[in-house]
């Protein structure tokens, strides 16, 4: 992959009413602390410390929040990165931050609170964080990929290492090389994700209750569920749902 040459990156908060924005350079939108709502060609999702999103070139896109939020904002050339990357970030313009991409966006916003950062360390930083984001995204080659689409098909399934080993032909031991080869992640950190993914989704969009989307997605209660949340999120399962709902009514 080519070492992207970034046009700008900075910090920003996102307010009720942000309005709808478009131009010629791609941008990354990757949440430091806080949640926000973001619309993005019509496709709608919620940014937090767990999920980014993507931007292409020239697509209408629009963010808001009503609470205290922050963001790394990464202004860049689309085609200073492998093409197969930017495809596949267009077709899935939310993505899952993997531990080293989260760690990779940690480490740039306390430089930039520090008191900003030079443009030789953002230029060495960049390509380390496109690597990480794309390692989160399915490959068509990828050795698991038979086993993560069944995961984020069947997320309340009872997986346990033995059975996607099994799913994915491989022994546990090689199981755990391949997520860390491919995901820098360990098969449970990943399903944590998937699930959390499909939970908050579920109260963005749907009336389940919590307890339902709970079980429907492998927690054993919605005491394990509230718990998981507040660890990746810091918000409850309810309190995500007011959230996403108020910034949706105010939309409208």
């Amino acid at each position: 992959m080519s070492p992207p040459l970034p046009i700008a990156l900075n910090v920003r908060s996102y307010g009720r009413d942000s309005g709808a924005d478009r131009h010629d350079f791609a941008q990354l939108v990757l949440p430091l602390a806080g949640s926000l709502a973001i619309d993005i060609a019509g496709r709608e999702g919620r940014l937090d410390p767990c999920q980014a999103a993507f931007v292409d070139r020239d697509t209408r896109h629009s963010q808001a929040s009503d609470k205290p939020n922050r963001s790394l904002i990464l202004d860049f050339d689309p085609a200073t990165i492998a093409p197969e990357v930017v495809d596949r970030l267009s077709e899935r313009p939310f993505l899952p931050l993997t531990p080293a991409a989260g760690k990779l966006i940690d480490f740039m916003g306390l430089l930039l609170a520090d008191g900003g950062t030079h443009t030789h360390t953002v230029e060495l930083w960049a390509p380390l964080l496109f690597d990480a984001l794309a390692s989160a995204l399915p490959a068509q080659r990828s050795r698991l990929g038979i086993l993560l689409a069944a995961m984020e098909a069947q997320p309340g399934f009872a997986w346990t290492t033995a059975t996607m080993a099994m799913r994915a032909g491989v022994s546990v031991s090689r199981l755990h090389a391949l997520f860390r080869e491919e995901l820098d992640s360990t098969p449970r950190t990943y399903l944590s994700r998937i699930r959390l993914r499909h939970v908050r989704e579920g109260l963005a969009r749907s009336d389940h209750s919590i307890a339902k989307l709970a079980f429907r997605n492998g927690y054993a209660d919605q005491s394990a569920l509230t718990r998981a949340m507040r660890l990746a999120t810091g918000m409850t399962p309810a309190a995500y749902r007011h959230l996403a709902r108020e910034t949706v009514h105010k939309k409208q």
